[in-house]
């Protein structure tokens, strides 16, 4: 048979005879001919793209800058030149500053050039943001000709109209305002309400999803008073968008907060509850579904609100459930709602890649499954003891449960959640005189050397932390949530913010942490026995809960015993280890304090002041203090200004951000008022810290510049954040 991967495929061609007397001499002409079957494979395949790469949809990302060349596309250099691509996050940013879908829609948004879904694509296309576009000259107040009024024009206000006075400055307002002769796009003092104004609002948070899971019961409160975030917080339910063949123009079809306003609208239960919409309440087992008929909106802020008999109230605001108080006390409550946030980072149903070796022997947990706990499936793979294993959760359920694994030497267990699903680990006082964190031990190494790993993936902790024990060869966290203080209150506020989320106590040679957060970590390893551990943070938030608390350190130590290697994060409190390799486009929200300065650099990071760390490139608020003090020379101020002058640059690029509570929408993500040092301050020009891959600066500056080429001749278009 000729395929490309048969590597006799040239040689299966040959007569027989030749075969054969290549067998009597040791099959030398067979190597040759396999040696020339790897090159024709190459060919082969390069032919079989050359087809696919014809076409915008199917071609490589090297091929769409070319194909851009042949439509006339302009590539928007906005914010750097494309670089090589060699590595994944580079293929990424290579497809922000030339998005596929913008050349893919060059010609037919040449058509339809000055239009509002025009504009409102381009933040799609261009972006990956959705959006909603506004002519401002439509709300703006002015006398009309009683022979030709304009009914669609903005209005007067109406005090009684309150859901209209919550849209106002919003992309959803309808009413008249004044005329400002500021522009949208001035700089320094910007405004909507002007004639020629037209203000493209687009949302930067998502919305995820929860999947039919257990709402949590405030016995405190009332035994028929539940929250829906079982992590105990008040949570902001947001909308689900829904898909629609046109334009989207409603809240419906953008991820926006739901208001009480909203969900007590005439079609507000219809339009939000429901099975497959952005809230649903299940209750007793077999699950029912609570009738839209008996859903009310009310303030559910004290609690002292009670709902008649046969009613539910909700609170959108706050995620609250209120059953009457007549009813019976409710056994089991599941819910399904949508938050809101900034990535895809921590646990959460998402899509995420999920691997394991060949050999793995899996051990599936769910309400459906063979095993219902966690602790089940332990059971079955200490008895199987398998060299590979994975107990996948395939649910988005709560599993209040101990959870103690022990590694043999050479095992390998993944402890995750199914794709799509965020299961909740939540830890109690199970045990009186130890401890009660989600242990991990791993058993004395092979030859001095530990040889077993340890993998979490897509699980959420709550309660208490993670303790790893032993000698392991490696522990990798990824796309986890250990939540920082261990858990948080209805405010977000950490309930026991001096604990660690991770604690490592034995012999780890390698931690690596990708795309989660978690609180502190501490390093309970003496220099004396053991080398260094190696931490590996990147994509990730790691949050202490206060700049003055301990991010990475060991108690009474001055320095851990760890070297450690942080990328695109963020970090909220102080770092006490022994070195770092390298510290790069990350944000240092707490002063950092090395033993060996002499090793490793930080580069294109955000160092607060007073830190002891290895040599620094381009990284702020030096930067800006050094161009401060060299400019006041230049200038010759006095010795008061050349003193000032750094400080005011010091304070003004410090980051600012619009939440540093775990549980809120806005939780990490750098403020509209943040620097632009900080904000495109990467070695890409991309935002410091944990959301560095979003390539927020890239997108908005793409966007802002494609506007100006479709927006309507005489007007001016502008961005506006609207999450």
């Amino acid at each position: 048979m000729i395929t490309a991967s048969n590597p006799d495929r040239l040689y299966d061609l040959l007569p027989a005879i030749y075969r054969t007397r290549d067998a009597e001499s040791g099959y030398q002409l067979r190597a040759l001919l396999q040696v020339i079957s790897e090159q024709v494979n190459l060919v082969d395949a390069d032919i079989a793209r050359l087809y696919d790469n014809w076409f915008i949809e199917t071609c490589q990302d090297w091929v769409v800058p070319y194909i851009g060349d042949l439509v006339g596309y302009a590539p928007l250099y906005q914010t750097g030149e494309p670089t090589p691509v060699n590595d994944q996050r580079a293929q990424l940013r290579e497809r922000i500053l030339i998005p596929r879908g913008d050349v893919a829609n060059t010609v037919r948004l040449r058509r339809r050039k000055g239009t509002l879904a025009v504009l409102e694509e381009l933040a799609s296309t261009v972006a990956g943001w959705p959006s909603r576009a506004t002519e401002f000259y439509r709300l703006l107040s002015y006398t009309q000709n009683i022979n030709f009024l304009h009914l669609h024009r903005g209005r007067t206000v109406d005090i009684r109209e309150g859901d209209a006075l919550a849209n106002l400055r919003g992309p959803f307002q309808h009413f008249a305002h004044g005329v400002d002769i500021r522009g949208i796009a001035t700089s320094h003092s910007s405004e909507l309400y002007n004639a020629s104004d037209v203000g493209v609002f687009v949302w930067r948070l998502k919305s995820y999803t929860v999947t039919q899971a257990p709402a949590l019961c405030l016995d405190e409160e009332g035994p028929n008073c539940f929250l829906f975030s079982v992590l105990g917080n008040d949570s902001q339910l947001f909308n689900r968008p829904q898909p629609t063949a046109g334009a989207a123009s409603g809240k419906l079809n953008f991820p926006v907060p739901i208001t009480r306003r909203d969900l007590a609208a005439r079609k507000g239960v219809a339009n939000y509850y429901g099975d497959g919409k952005s809230i649903a309440i299940w209750l007793d087992y077999p699950r029912k579904l609570v009738p839209s008929d008996q859903i009310v909106a009310a303030d559910l802020t004290d609690w002292t609100y009670r709902p008649l008999p046969g009613n539910v109230a909700v609170d959108p605001v706050l995620g609250r459930i209120a059953f009457p108080p007549t009813t019976a006390r409710r056994s089991t409550v599941w819910v399904s709602y949508s938050y809101g946030f900034s990535a895809d980072m921590g646990g959460g149903e998402y899509g995420r890649p999920v691997s394991e070796a060949a050999s793995s022997q899996l051990y599936l947990v769910g309400e459906q499954e063979s095993f219902n706990h966690i602790n089940d499936a332990i059971k079955q793979w200490q008895t199987d003891a398998p060299v590979n294993a994975v107990i996948e959760i395939t649910d988005s359920g709560v599993y209040a449960e101990p959870v103690n694994l022990t590694l043999n030497a050479g095992q390998t267990l993944q402890l995750r959640a199914a794709n799509r699903k965020r299961p909740v680990v939540r830890l109690l006082n199970w045990q009186t005189s130890q401890s009660d964190d989600l242990t991990i031990t791993g058993a004395a190494a092979e030859n001095g050397k530990p040889t077993s790993w340890f993998v979490m993936d897509g699980i959420i902790v709550t309660g208490r932390g993670v303790q790893v024990q032993g000698e392991l060869a490696g522990l990798l966290i990824r796309h986890c949530t250990l939540v920082p203080g261990w858990g948080i209150d209805q405010c977000c506020e950490p309930t026991r913010p001096m604990e660690a989320s991770l604690e490592l106590d034995g012999d780890v040679a390698c931690v690596r942490i990708e795309h989660s957060i978690l609180g502190a970590i501490e390093v309970n390893r003496d220099e004396a026995l053991y080398n260094p551990v190696t931490i590996h943070i990147s994509d990730s938030i790691l949050d202490a809960t206060s700049e003055e608390r301990v991010a990475i350190g060991a108690p009474e130590k001055l320095c851990a015993n760890a070297v450690l290697d942080i990328r695109r994060t963020t970090v909220f409190g102080r770092i006490e280890a022994r070195s770092f390799t390298l510290a790069e486009n990350s944000i240092f929200m707490g002063a950092i304090r090395v033993c060996r300065r002499q090793q490793g650099c930080m580069r294109f990071c955000y160092v607060t002041e007073g830190s002891r760390t290895p040599p620094r490139c381009e990284c702020q608020p030096e930067l800006v203090e050094t161009a401060a003090v060299a400019l006041a020379k230049s200038e010759g101020l006095s010795l008061a200004d050349r003193t000032n002058w750094p400080i005011s640059e010091r304070l003004r690029v410090r980051p600012q951000f619009n939440s540093v509570r775990y549980g809120n929408a806005t939780y990490c993500q750098l403020a509209d008022a943040c620097a632009t040092e900080i904000t495109s301050g990467a070695d890409d020009q991309s935002e410091m810290g944990a959301f560095h891959d979003l390539y927020q600066t890239q997108r908005a500056s793409n966007l802002g510049a494609r506007l100006d080429e479709y927006t309507p001749a005489g007007m001016t278009a502008g961005i506006r954040f609207a999450s």
